[in-house]
C-alpha cells in the first residue's frame, strides 16, 4: 500500500500540513481582537478555535459566530480540550513542548505545563483529574495530574502518536499512529499498560461514541473509517470516505458521525445505525477538525488552509455560513454547557376519613448534578373531577404547578398538595402525573423527569394508592 503513488501523495500532503502548521508563527492575525483577553458576554455555547498560525485561541459565541476573546498561548498550538465542567481548557503548543491551561471564566492562561517534544492532541478524563497528551516527537503519551499541572508519567506508544481519545468510562485511552505498524494503541488508565488493536492502514483521528461501545478511527492513508468494537477490541467493519480522513466527531446523541477528509476538502456524514455515508459535504481547504455544538443541531469544521470555519446544519446536511477565524485553524472544542439532572418522584398517601377523606401527594425533586439547578417547574396533571389544595404549590383547573429556585447538586426538596375524596366519583381509579415542564439549565436525562401514581377510591374510608 505504501508504494502506491497516490498513497505517497497523501502522506506527503500530511507532512506538508504539519510543516505548514509549524511555519506560520509569524503570520499576522486577521479579523480578531488585538487584546489577549477580550472578554464579552456570550449568548450561546462557546467554541474554542486553535489558530496555529497566530499562536492563539479564539473564543467564538456560536449564537452569532462572533469572536469574543483572543487568547495568546504558545507557539503553533494544535489541539484543545475542555474539562467536563467547562472551567478549564488545555491547548498543546507543538514546537514549544508545552500545554497552556486556560481559565475559561477569565479567558486567561493561568499555567503552562512543560511536557516535552512535540505535543499534539490532548484529551481530558471524564472525572477531570487527568490530562492525556500525545507527543508525536517522542513516541509517548504524557499523563498530567490536573490538580497539580505536573506530568506524572510518560507511556510509550507506537512511533508517531497523533490522535487520542478517552472512553466515556475513563478506563481506556485510544491512541492513533500515522506511521507505525498499522495499529491502534490502547492504554489502561489504571495501570498504564498498553495493548494494540490491528488496523488495515495508518490512523489519525479517533473518537468514541457516547455509549463507549464503539470507536471510529480515521485511516489517513486508507480512505476509510475503521469501526472498532470496544468489547472485543477488534475492527468490525470499514466505511469508505474521502482522501486523507483526519478528524472524527460523534453527535451528542450518537446517531451521526462526521469525518473530515483533508485532501478532498469535504466532510463525510455517517449514519451510525447503518455505518454508511449518507452525504459528502464540500467545505473549505484542508479540513482539519470538526465539532458538534452541545445540542447537536450544528457542526463546525476548521479549514486549516482556508483560515475559516464551515457551519453545517446537521438536520438537513446543508452547508451554511463560512466564518473567518485566525490563520491555520487546527483544533476545535465546545465548552460543555451546564446540565443538571433533576429527578422527579411522586408519592401518594391515602388518608381515609368518614367525612373528609383525602389523598396527600408529595413531589420530591432531587438534583443528581453535576451542576446546580437554577430554577425548575413541575406540573402535576389531575384527571377530572379532581381538585387540589396546597400551601407550597399553585392549584389551577386540572393542574398543580410547583416551582423551585436554586437547588445544589446532591440536594433535594419537596412540595405537596392534597385532593379531597369528596370531589371524586367513588369506585374509580385516578392517575396523577407530575412532570418537569420548565427549568434552567437543561436536563441531560429526561427519562426521570416525571412520575405517576394511581389511587382507587371505593369510599371515603377505603382508599388505596399504588
Amino acid at each position: 500500500m505504501l508504494g502506491n503513488p497516490s498513497t505517497r501523495g497523501v502522506r506527503r500532503g500530511r507532512r506538508l500540513g504539519l510543516l505548514a502548521s509549524l511555519a506560520l508563527a509569524a503570520t499576522a492575525m486577521t479579523g480578531l481582537p488585538t487584546t489577549d483577553t477580550a472578554v464579552a458576554a456570550t449568548g450561546g455555547p462557546v467554541l474554542y478555535v486553535v489558530n496555529s498560525g497566530a499562536d492563539s485561541v479564539s473564543s467564538v459565541d456560536s449564537s452569532n459566530n462572533t469572536t469574543t476573546a483572543s487568547i495568546k498561548v504558545g507557539a503553533q498550538p494544535y489541539g484543545v480540550a475542555f474539562t467536563a465542567d467547562g472551567s478549564r481548557a488545555y491547548v498543546t503548543n507543538t514546537p514549544d513542548g508545552t500545554v497552556s491551561v486556560i481559565d475559561t471564566a477569565t479567558s486567561e492562561v493561568t499555567d503552562t505545563i512543560t511536557v516535552g517534544k512535540l505535543p499534539y492532541a490532548v484529551a481530558v478524563a471524564p472525572d477531570d483529574a487527568t490530562i492525556y497528551v500525545s507527543r508525536l516527537g517522542a513516541a509517548v503519551v504524557s499523563v498530567i495530574n490536573a490538580a497539580t499541572n505536573t506530568v506524572t508519567d510518560t507511556v510509550p506508544v507506537g512511533q508517531r502518536p497523533v490522535g487520542l481519545a478517552v472512553n466515556p468510562a475513563g478506563s481506556q485511552v485510544y491512541v492513533t499512529d500515522d506511521s507505525d505498524g498499522n495499529a491502534l494503541r490502547v492504554i489502561d488508565t489504571a495501570t498504564h499498560a498498553v495493548s494494540a488493536i490491528p488496523l488495515p492502514a495508518h490512523a489519525y483521528g479517533v473518537a468514541f461514541d457516547p455509549s463507549g461501545t464503539r470507536a471510529y478511527v480515521a485511516l489517513v492513508n486508507g480512505g476509510s473509517v475503521a469501526v472498532v468494537d470496544t468489547a472485543s477490541a477488534a475492527v468490525t467493519s470499514l466505511i469508505p470516505v474521502g482522501v486523507a480522513p483526519h478528524a472524527v466527531a460523534f453527535s451528542p446523541d450518537g446517531t451521526l458521525a462526521y469525518v473530515t477528509n483533508r485532501d478532498s476538502n469535504s466532510v463525510s456524514v455517517i449514519s451510525t445505525a447503518t455505518d454508511t455515508v449518507t452525504a459528502t459535504l464540500p467545505v473549505g481547504g484542508g479540513p482539519e477538525a470538526v465539532a458538534f455544538d452541545p445540542t447537536g443541531a450544528k457542526a463546525y469544521v476548521a479549514n486549516a488552509y482556508g483560515d475559516t470555519l464551515t457551519l453545517i446544519d446537521t438536520a438537513t446536511s446543508v452547508v451554511g455560513a463560512t466564518v473567518p477565524v485566525g490563520p491555520h485553524p487546527t483544533g476545535l472544542a465546545f465548552a460543555p454547557t451546564p446540565a443538571a439532572d433533576l429527578d422527579v418522584a411522586l408519592k401518594a398517601t391515602a388518608v381515609p376519613g368518614l367525612l373528609n377523606g383525602r389523598i396527600d401527594y408529595t413531589v420530591t425533586l432531587t438534583n443528581r448534578g453535576p451542576s446546580a439547578v437554577k430554577s425548575a417547574t413541575v406540573t402535576a396533571t389531575l384527571p377530572a373531577p379532581m381538585t387540589a389544595t396546597s400551601s407550597s404549590c399553585t392549584p389551577t383547573s386540572g393542574h398543580v404547578t410547583c416551582t423551585v429556585g436554586t437547588l445544589a447538586a446532591g440536594a433535594r426538596t419537596s412540595r405537596s398538595f392534597s385532593v379531597p375524596v369528596g370531589t371524586l366519583t367513588l369506585g374509580l381509579p385516578y392517575t396523577v402525573t407530575a412532570a418537569r415542564t420548565a427549568g434552567n439549565p437543561v436536563d441531560p436525562r429526561p427519562a426521570n423527569d416525571s412520575a405517576t401514581r394511581t389511587c382507587t377510591v371505593l369510599t371515603s374510608l377505603i382508599i388505596t394508592c399504588g
